[in-house]
């Protein structure tokens, strides 16, 4: 079995095992691919489904694709880490 492939992870600003295949087609993909972490990637799935129940989405519909595409990028190669509009974390006073 071969070492994992290693890339400088843009997230967490380090060394670590990359994704075994690029997530999304397109430029995208390719950026998070040569760019994102295994670790980062799995961080991201969080924030997605986050993301898709706080805004009901269907991953069917064309328009959430592109919402969930816009927020990738935000998400690893923005300059914060984005929380959907209006969304509080679950136990907190605010809200």
């Amino acid at each position: 079995m071969s070492a994992p492939r290693m890339v400088n992870c843009v997230k967490l600003g380090r060394e670590l095992p990359g994704l075994p295949r690029p997530p999304y087609p397109g430029e995208l993909g390719k950026r998070i691919y040569e760019n994102v972490s295994q670790q980062a990637w799995n961080m991201w799935m969080d924030q997605a489904l986050l993301i898709i129940n706080h805004y009901g989405l269907s991953m069917v519909d064309p328009r959430a694709t592109e919402l969930m595409m816009q927020q990738a990028e935000i998400f690893f190669f923005g300059e914060s880490d984005a929380k959907p509009e209006g969304w509080t974390p679950e136990g907190s006073s605010e809200g």
